[in-house]
Order: structure tokens, then C-alpha cells, then sequence
């Protein structure tokens, strides 16, 4: 028996188990139908059809012989529990059924011979099946296609002879005939197969279940067990799961219930595990898995206390830990099948677990390691059939189930040779093994701390396995995940383990990094540990050999001494660069601009912090900042003069300080800091640069960082009263803005807001220099800011010229405007016209740049300074205009008559909050004319106060239509204003108003009175009506006058006219008055009988409604006179 291999489960336990049905008479070498038959059985077989295991053998093969049956079991002492070759027998040796091929059409001429010669062959093979139920049938290869049944009598008769010549069964008979169809063929031949191996099986299990009432509980324990795995191994092969799970849990049961002791406690393990195989099995194949993690887990705790011999405890963990493997093998094809895994339950913990076991094993191989002791010299794990007769039995002693074992002193060779054996193991790669496939689990469900510190498990062996390079892989890889978490304690013992396989490897680079992080402040090393790491660092910086870590293998440090010299003989690769942010190292580093932004006359200054956490001071030779503008980075480099200057006390702030001066050309860029370098050792050892990028900071200042501002803000700023540097609270400050000289000067801005829509706005600027030199260059930029909506740009016009109304191309933006120089105290003043035709806010700006000379850090240089004043103005309408088209009656129109007088009112309402002058007015009429001969403004020098208003009349009358459209476009009303505030040269602003449409209508009969203005009481008051035809058909005209209670009449009262196209005919009638005041004169009501569409409303609408009747006078005397 091999140690290394004996816990390996059979592969035919971890098989599936399938009918095995055996094929004689087929010559698949030489036979091309045979092949092709062949072939058909077993090529490509879908998972849709019958699990049968085939095997083409001879016809005369030799079948496993049949022991003779057992009619009593009263004297029977069982050896063991299940034989190791039994499941192999049933799988591969002994068939449920035995196939005999024969090539035999029915009309073949030498029918007689060759069916003798077919009854003879299946009669060798029942001889070698002799006391077997194995099934025997036989398949006649056939050229021709067969009828139907009952069509061919030749065909049946024979096949009834052949039946008898062979002693079969009609049912174990069967044609196959070799056509285009030979697979169907085939198919419909093995569910008859299979039907027979079912009965086969059916029939084994009967036969192993009729042993049960000869056997009693007191000397055949182990033939229960044995019997209840058989029938549920043949009901495996029968393919009935369900049953077969069941008669195994009754042998695992059985199992447990066996008296255990040292001599058998193996066997008894062993047969528990594989059944505990096939039950969990089964339950994933039934998609149960909770089931089978209980029976699982049932299984460790029953069995997690059956040691056994302590002598031989490492192969109770070697078997635990094979459970553990064979279960996750197990969850993880059930999972390739389709089963959900989850995170908390995956088979990365069944692999975990199992290199765990391994582990213990490899401890307690270790402990039981005897020096000097030799293997026996006659092998008592060699047995003399060269194999085990049972499972889990010892070759030494097989067959023996007695409490004591029989021979003492073979017992106790046989353990010292397996001890011996055991040390011969790879156990690290086992457990490497093991561990790699848990990882690869966890990784696949997202445990990245089980995958880490697995991975920190696969590292160590790998370093006890003394395969150094693979070890220091793995722990650089994980270190980084621990670092970044904190865990201190963790990251400390694997930078322990990497420094180990460094060393031993002479990997001086990494031998550098890991000292540095194990001096460092997140080693929790103690004070002398650090100090044996300090005083190696030091030795490699001296191109010494350093110590050999402690807990190293002799050998393999005899070994890395070698190397190491090697290393300190090389000249060259002396030099080494370490990027310092992906690690903790013993020296922290922290640098910051002293302000987020310098002036460019102001010397840049930063500061650099350095500390040392390791146990005794560390010197360093230089110290350089990287800058983004390399220039600048030649100011920032300090280099050891005296030794004290650039030596570091354990626990102590360091504070190096640098200044520059910065250009001109960089006013308005960024000033970073790249990166800072640190160099330890010398030219004459080796030279280690540690490099920090940006502004110093590792790969834990970030939490630290975040730890002090919350312990700041929780204790309050008392720290900052403290004299010596807190190094917690320092800040880093990578960068830093060049900006423009603060400049002198003063830029007043003197305006009447708001902007007045279109007109030209003056803003007046005035700017004062305080500075102590000349002002070169001075220059002025004003206009529209940049950056608003761009609708406001094609708005928004800048000029220099007031004189005049500037038009859309002026800019909106004046850039540059020549101011000249400027000397101290003095002042200048510029006026700036801005014409904004949209109303809205618009922030304008106002630049004046111009330049100095000055002098800083006694560098004489040119700064160029500019200030900015803004102002946001609200641009408003000044005056809302309204038109309104009255009668001469001022009564509204909607409609107006051609050629009939009407009025068009013009209202101008003041928004503006300061007084405008009106200058002038005008009308421009386009299809109207006016009445009136000259016309003058009736605006001219108004000036309107705030929401004061000014009208205008206008009587304009409508011409005859050409185009026959019934609206017509009014025109445009022109204003001329300006602010009265203004100067009177100041340009007038013009405001054109487009005037309504107005919609015209013609009359038939237009109607019009003379009378005068007043009328008094009982006196005549002429009035005469004119009545013109404006068409060119003779107008009938009725008329007629409705009497007033306020006048008395005379003249027609009703009347009947005629008048010609284009004539007038004129109606004169007296009124005389009876009541004074307002009074309604009487009404004339007309129609036109030849016009029915103008009713009488539409014709009196022209006339006047009422006229004020003033009382009769009395006539006054002179006396009357005096006395008033």
C-alpha cells in the first residue's frame, strides 16, 4: 500500500455506474460491417439514450467464475466488509447481458449448417457463464430490409427453429438489418438490451436480499453492510436513484453501528467515506443539495473523533482532508451542471477545510519523525496478492477482525513503515494544491479576504516547500490588499515571511523594500527585532552580507550566503529606486507649498517634511522636489555638507525649506510637485533613492490623514499651541498658482443707469495710479463680457464716438484701447458709448492691463498687472407707444369707410425713471393720406417725466382699393428723443413704431350734417343733411325723421328720393330746441330699398347723435351791470 495514494477513492466508486452489456461475435478490425456496427453502439452517443456500458469480446472469453453458493452462513466469519474488486467486476468483468453477433439472412442457402453453428456458439458462451444470471441474445446481421411481421412465414419459422436450436426466448432474438438506417436500428436494439439488464439486476438484488434471514446481528455485522451496498450498487446499474439512496443511507448507518477499534477503526472509515461519496452524490444528482451538505456534515461528526492509533493520527487528518476534497469536487460539478452556488456556502470552504487537514497531517508527520530509523527490510505494506482483499485493511494483518492484533512486532513494523512513507510525501504540494483550487472558488464568488488569505496560506508552503520565487509572488501580490485594510498585525508576519524568502534568494531589492516596511510604523515588531532589521539594512547599504533571518533552514541559508556574496563582488547594479507610494516605509515624507497661490513678484516658497519612525537615526546624503517646470527643480535639491544636517532622530520632524523665483511667462499656470527624492547610502555601497510621487505620502497616509482630521474636529485645535511639529496634522500641498502682480491702481466707473433701449449710454472711467513707479503700456479693454448668451453679442454695441448713433458693426467688445503710460498719482479719464438695441440685464467689463518693473529676491523683473471692474446694467424700453383709430366722433373703429375723414390717435407712455425729450414726430403713411395740408409735430420739446404720456392726432383718410384686399398697412410712426440729461449735441435717438392694419369697407350711401356747435332754447337751429351716392346705380332713398321730445321740427317729416351715381342731394331741415343741456337730436331713419345688406345703423353712423342747447339769455341793463 502507498502512503501518498491510498486515500485516493477508486475510480470505480466515482464513476457512474451503467449496464454493462458484453458483444461477442463482431470482428471490428478486419469486418467493415462489424466496424460500422461498432461504431453505431458506441460513437457519439447523446445523453438521450440508455446508459450502457459496452465491450466487444471474444466469443470464447472467460468470464469471472461463480463461486459455489453458501446454503448456510451459521460457521461463517466475514474477513471484511466489500472486497476491492467487487464494484470493478460488476462494472467491467461480469455482464447483465452477453450479445452474440451473427451474420444470418433467412433465406441463406445453408440455412441447417449455420444455424448449428449459431446454437453452438451461444452454448460456449453460456458454459463460461456457468452459474451466472446473465442474459444471453442474439442479433442476426442481415443484408436485406425485413417485412412486417406476419408477412414473411419463412422468416417466423426459422426464427421459432433457431429459438429452440438455441434455447432462447422469442424475446432475445433480434434482426438487424444493415441498411441506410443502422442506427435506428441500433437505438431500437439497445432499449431491448436494456430491458434485459434491468431484469438481470432486478434479479441480483433479489438473490443479495434472500442472504438477510440466514445471517444473525452478532457474528455477521459486516455482511449487513456489505448487502445493503451491493443492492444499492445494483440499483444503481438498474438506474434506480431513488432506491439506491436509500439502501445506501441503511449501509451508512449500518456502518456506524459496527464495534469500532484501533485495528479496524481504518476500514470502517473508509467504507463510511465511500458511501458517504455515493449518498451525497446522489443528492446533487436529485438537485437536493441542502441534503447533502446535512448528510455531509453528519458524516465529519461522526467520524472527526475515529483517530485511531495515535502513532498513525496524520492519516486520520490525510483521510478527513480527502472527504473535505471529494465533497467540493463534488458541490463544484454539481455547480457545472447547473446548481446555484452562493457566497456564503461554495465549494472553496470544502477546499479550505481539506488543505487544512492537510496541513495537520503534515504537522503531525513532522512530530512523529523519527532520525535514524530505517525502513524494514521485509516491506510489510507488501502484501502477497499484490493488492488488498478488502477496503481499508492492512496488508500486514488482512482478514483479521479481532480487537488485538495477531502479531505485535509485524503491527509495529507495519506503522514505522508507513511513518517512513509519510515522510516521503509532497505534502506542501497537496496543500499548495488544495488551497489553489479554494482560491479560485472564492475568486469566483467574490470573497476577496478568503482569497487573500488563502493565498497567504498557498505563499508559506510554497516557502517551506523552498520554492522561494513562487512564495515571494504570491505574498507581494495579497501584501498590497493588507496594507491598504490596515491590518497591521497581518501585514507584519507575511513581510516577515517575504524578508525570509528575500534573503534566501539574495533578492536585494526586496530584501531593501521589506526591511523598510518592517522598521516602518505599521510593523508590529518589537524594539530589538527591529533593531537586528535596522542594523542588516544597513549592512546592504554598505555592500555587506547581511544576517540570516531567524527560522530559516540551515541548508538554504548556508546556500543564500553564497549568493549574497556574489552580489556584494558584482560592481555594478548598485543602484536602487524605490517608488515609495505603494508601500509603508520607515521614513515618512510630506511637502506643501506654503500658500495655494504665489504673486509673481512674491518668492515661491515650500516646505519639506521628513520623519523617521525606525528605532535608531538614519542618515540620508540627498534630498531633491521634482517640479512640473524642471527649471524650477534645480532651486529645490540640498545635499549633505555636515553630517548632522541630513541625519533623522527616531520620532523627530525634519522640516527642509526651498524658494524660488518664478517667471513672468508662467503668470496664470500651475506649479506642481512631481515627485521627491530621497537618497540613502553612498557611492562607495549602494544607493537606494526613495521616490515619492507627487508630494510625498505612502500607502497608508491617506487613512491617517483621515484619522487625524476626524480626531481634530473631536478634540478640537489644541494641538496647534504646541511648539513642535504634530506630524499628523501637517498637510500636503502638491501645488501651487503663479498669479499676476497685485495691482496699483484704481478703476472707478461713473454711469446713470439703467440703459435706455437704443441710445447711446455713456459710461464714464476714470483710472488713478498708486503705484511707485511709471504705469507702461496701460491699455484698456471695455465692452460686453465675454461668455454670456451670444444672442446678447449681436445686441450690444461698444464705440469710442458719442457724436453719433454707432450701427450693428460696431463690436461688442472694444479690446485694447491705448491709454499710454501712467505716472504715480496721476489720472486719466475715458468715456465709453454703449448702444443696446434688446432689453435685459448684460454685464459689462472694463480691463485695463499695462505693465511695471520690480524687483524681488534682487532679480529685476517686468510684471505685467491688470485689474477688472464689472458692473451689471439692466437695459429698459423708455416709452410704450399705442395707436388707436377713433371716428371723428372719437368713437372706436374697427372698420374704416373709404374716403369717409377718420382719426388716428398715437399715445406715448414714459417707462423710463429719467425725463425724456421728445424732439419731434412724424408720420409715413403708405396706402393713407392725410387731411390736413402741413403737417406739423405736435411733440416738438415735450419732455416726459416717469409714466407721464403725450398723444397725438392725426385725420387720415382711406382711398378706393385696387387690389381688392380688404386690409390695408397703416405705416410707421417715427419718434425723435434723447435724455433730457444729456448734452444738447448728444445725437438724437430715432424709435420707429409700425402702425396696425387696418381693415376697409365701402359704403353705398355716405350721409353727413352741417349744423353748428350749440343751439339755445326756442330758437331755430338750421340743420342740413347731405346724402351722397358713392355707387354707380341710381339709389332710392327713404327717409324719414322720429320725433324728439326735446325739439320741434319742420321740414319733410317722411320722404322718397332718387339720387344719381355720384350726385348729392341735400335735405334742410329746422329744429327747434325745448329743453336745454346735452340733448339726443331726433334720429333719421334711411333705407335703401335696392341695398337690403345696409341697414339704417350703419348709414346714421356718420352723424351727429347730440348737441349741448344753452338756456334763452335775459338782457342786462347798465344798472344791473354796476351792481355786480
Amino acid at each position: 500500500m502507498m502512503a501518498g495514494s491510498q486515500w485516493e477513492l477508486p475510480p470505480e466508486l466515482c464513476c457512474r455506474p451503467m449496464a454493462f452489456v458484453a458483444l461477442t461475435g463482431l470482428d471490428v478490425v478486419y469486418n467493415a460491417v462489424h466496424r460500422a456496427i461498432w461504431d453505431s453502439f458506441c460513437a457519439n452517443r447523446r445523453a438521450d439514450r440508455v446508459p450502457i456500458s459496452f465491450k466487444v469480446l471474444p466469443g470464447d472469453h472467460e468470464y469471472p467464475k461463480c463461486r459455489t453458493k453458501r446454503t448456510s452462513y451459521e460457521w461463517y466469519i466475514p474477513k471484511g466488509i466489500l472486497k476491492t474488486g467487487w464494484m470493478n467486476k460488476h462494472l467491467n468483468l461480469v455482464p447483465a447481458l452477453v450479445v452474440l453477433f451473427y451474420e444470418l439472412d433467412w433465406d441463406d442457402p445453408q440455412w441447417k449448417e449455420k444455424q448449428s453453428e449459431c446454437a453452438t456458439k451461444v452454448e460456449i458462451v453460456r458454459s463460461s457463464l456457468q452459474g451466472r444470471n446473465t442474459k444471453v441474445a442474439v442479433v442476426l446481421i442481415q443484408k436485406k430490409t425485413p417485412l412486417p411481421p406476419g408477412e414473411d412465414l419463412v422468416a417466423s419459422e426459422r426464427a421459432a427453429a433457431l429459438c429452440n436450436a438455441c434455447d432462447l426466448s422469442g424475446k432475445s432474438l433480434f434482426v438487424l438489418p444493415h441498411t441506410d438506417h443502422l442506427v435506428g436500428y441500433i437505438i431500437r436494439l439497445e432499449n431491448a438490451f436494456y430491458e434485459h439488464a434491468q431484469t438481470y439486476y432486478y434479479t441480483e438484488i433479489r438473490r443479495v436480499k434472500s442472504h438477510k434471514e440466514f445471517l444473525n446481528k452478532t457474528t455477521h455485522q459486516l455482511l449487513f453492510v456489505r448487502h445493503q451496498f451491493k443492492i444499492a450498487f445494483f440499483s444503481e446499474l438498474k438506474q434506480d436513484t431513488q432506491n439506491a439512496l436509500k439502501y445506501y443511507r441503511t449501509a451508512y448507518s449500518l456502518v456506524h453501528e459496527l464495534r469500532a477499534h484501533e485495528t479496524n477503526m481504518l476500514e470502517i472509515k473508509t467504507m463510511a467515506g465511500y458511501i458517504n461519496y455515493k449518498i451525497c452524490r446522489l443528492c446533487f444528482q436529485h438537485n437536493t443539495p441542502l441534503d447533502a451538505i446535512s448528510q455531509f456534515r453528519k458524516h465529519i461528526d461522526l467520524c472527526k473523533k475515529k483517530i485511531g492509533s495515535a502513532e498513525l493520527a496524520f492519516e486520520h487528518s490525510a483521510w478527513m482532508s480527502k472527504q473535505f476534497q471529494s465533497f467540493g469536487e463534488l458541490f463544484d460539478e454539481a455547480i457545472k451542471l447547473g446548481l446555484t452556488a452562493i457566497q456564503t456556502q461554495n465549494p472553496g470552504f470544502y477546499y479550505q477545510q481539506a488543505a487544512c487537514y492537510s496541513q495537520d497531517r503534515k504537522q503531525l508527520a513532522h512530530q512523529l519523525y523519527q532520525a535514524g530509523a530505517s525502513y524494514p527490510t521485509s516491506d510489510p505494506l507488501d502484501s502477497q496478492s499484490g493488492g488488498l482483499d478488502f477496503y481499508g485493511q492492512r496488508s500486514w494483518r488482512q482478514g483479521h477482525q479481532s480487537i488485538d492484533p495477531p502479531d505485535a512486532e509485524k503491527e509495529k513494523t507495519g506503522i514505522l513503515a508507513l511513518q517512513i512513507k509519510e515522510r516521503d510525501v509532497p505534502h506542501s504540494e497537496l496543500i499548495i494544491a488544495l488551497l489553489s483550487n479554494a482560491v479560485a472558488q472564492f475568486k469566483k464568488y467574490k470573497c476577496p479576504r478568503m482569497k487573500s488569505h488563502l493565498m497567504v496560506q498557498m505563499g508559506v508552503e510554497y516557502y517551506h516547500a523552498k520554492d522561494y520565487t513562487k512564495a515571494l509572488k504570491l505574498l507581494d501580490y495579497v501584501m498590497c490588499d493588507y496594507r491598504t485594510e490596515r491590518w497591521c498585525g497581518l501585514h507584519t508576519a507575511i513581510l516577515t515571511t517575504a524578508l525570509q524568502c528575500a534573503y534566501l534568494m539574495a533578492n536585494v531589492k526586496n530584501y531593501i523594500i521589506y526591511s523598510m516596511e518592517l522598521l516602518g510604523r505599521a510593523s508590529t515588531l518589537k524594539e530589538e527585532q527591529k533593531s537586528r532589521i535596522e542594523q542588516n539594512f544597513i549592512k546592504v547599504l554598505m555592500n555587506k552580507v547581511p544576517d540570516a533571518e531567524p527560522d530559516c533552514d540551515q541548508s538554504s541559508a548556508a546556500a543564500a550566503r553564497l549568493l549574497w556574496n556574489d552580489r556584494v563582488a558584482l560592481a555594478g547594479s548598485n543602484e536602487f529606486t524605490i517608488e515609495v507610494q505603494d508601500y509603508i516605509p520607515f521614513i515618512q515624507c510630506k511637502a506643501k507649498f506654503q500658500s495655494p497661490s504665489f504673486h509673481v513678484d512674491q518668492p515661491i516658497q515650500l516646505q519639506v517634511f521628513l520623519r523617521a519612525d525606525c528605532p535608531h537615526h538614519v542618515s540620508f546624503n540627498k534630498l531633491a522636489v521634482s517640479l512640473s517646470n524642471q527649471e524650477y527643480s534645480q532651486c529645490c535639491v540640498v545635499e549633505s555638507s555636515t553630517q548632522e544636517s541630513m541625519t533623522l532622530l527616531p520620532g523627530e520632524t525634519k522640516c527642509h525649506n526651498f524658494s524660488f523665483v518664478a517667471k513672468t511667462s508662467d503668470v496664470g499656470k500651475k506649479i506642481e510637485m512631481t515627485g521627491i527624492e530621497v537618497m540613502l547610502g553612498s557611492d562607495g555601497g549602494r544607493c537606494v533613492f526613495l521616490s515619492w510621487r507627487g508630494a510625498g505620502g505612502d500607502a497608508a497616509s491617506a487613512h491617517e490623514a483621515l484619522q487625524a482630521s476626524r480626531s481634530s474636529r473631536r478634540w478640537g485645535r489644541g494641538a496647534e499651541s504646541r511648539q513642535e511639529l504634530d506630524w499628523d496634522t501637517l498637510t500636503i500641498q502638491h501645488s501651487t498658482m503663479i498669479i499676476s502682480r497685485v495691482p496699483k491702481i484704481s478703476v472707478q466707473l461713473s454711469h446713470q443707469p439703467p440703459v435706455l433701449s437704443n441710445e447711446m449710454y455713456c459710461i464714464n472711467i476714470t483710472v488713478q495710479s498708486q503705484e511707485e513707479g511709471v504705469a507702461k503700456d496701460m491699455k484698456l479693454t471695455a465692452g460686453l463680457k465675454p461668455g454670456q448668451d451670444a444672442n446678447l453679442s449681436q445686441a450690444t454695441h461698444v464705440a469710442l464716438d458719442g457724436s453719433k448713433v454707432c450701427d450693428h458693426t460696431a463690436p461688442p467688445l472694444l479690446p485694447d484701447i491705448p491709454l499710454g503710460d501712467l505716472k504715480p498719482g496721476e489720472k486719466l479719464e475715458r468715456r465709453v458709448y454703449v448702444r443696446c438695441v434688446s432689453t435685459g440685464p448684460r454685464v459689462f467689463l472694463f480691463h485695463v492691463a499695462y505693465s511695471i518693473d520690480t524687483t524681488v529676491e534682487g532679480q529685476q523683473i517686468v510684471c505685467k498687472c491688470h485689474k477688472d471692474e464689472t458692473v451689471t446694467i439692466e437695459t429698459v424700453v423708455p416709452f410704450e407707444v399705442s395707436a388707436n383709430f377713433v371716428s371723428t366722433k372719437f368713437e372706436p373703429l374697427e372698420r374704416v369707410a373709404v374716403d369717409i375723414p377718420f382719426l388716428l390717435m398715437t399715445d406715448i407712455l414714459s417707462s423710463s425713471p429719467w425725463p425724456i425729450l421728445l424732439d419731434s414726430s412724424s408720420l409715413q403713411l403708405l396706402t393713407m393720406t392725410s387731411n390736413t395740408p402741413r403737417q406739423l409735430t405736435q411733440l416738438q420739446q415735450v419732455v416726459l417725466q416717469t409714466d407721464e404720456s403725450a398723444s397725438e392726432c392725426f385725420c387720415l383718410q382711406c382711398p378706393p382699393l385696387t387690389n381688392g384686399s380688404n386690409t390695408v398697412a397703416t405705416g410707421q410712426y417715427l419718434i425723435s428723443w434723447r435724455r433730457q440729461s444729456s448734452s444738447p449735441d448728444t445725437p438724437l435717438i430715432q424709435t420707429t413704431v409700425t402702425l396696425p392694419h387696418v381693415m376697409v369697407e365701402s359704403v353705398p350711401l355716405y350721409i353727413h350734417a352741417d349744423l353748428p356747435s350749440f343751439g339755445r332754447i326756442r330758437e331755430s337751429l338750421p340743420v342740413r343733411y347731405h346724402i351722397e351716392n358713392r355707387t354707380a346705380l341710381v339709389q332710392e332713398v327713404e327717409m324719414a325723421v322720429e320725433p324728439s321730445d326735446a325739439f320741434m321740427f319742420s321740414g319733410l317729416k317722411q320722404v322718397r328720393l332718387r339720387i344719381l351715381p355720384s350726385s348729392v342731394q341735400q335735405m334742410l331741415y329746422n329744429y327747434y330746441p325745448l329743453m336745454a343741456g346735452y340733448q339726443t337730436l331726433p334720429q333719421l331713419n334711411i333705407s335703401l330699398p335696392r341695398c337690403p345688406t345696409t341697414n339704417t345703423h350703419t348709414l346714421r353712423r356718420f352723424l351727429p347723435q347730440r348737441i349741448f342747447v344753452k338756456p334763452q339769455g335775459r338782457q342786462l341793463d347798465e344798472a344791473s351791470i354796476a351792481a355786480a
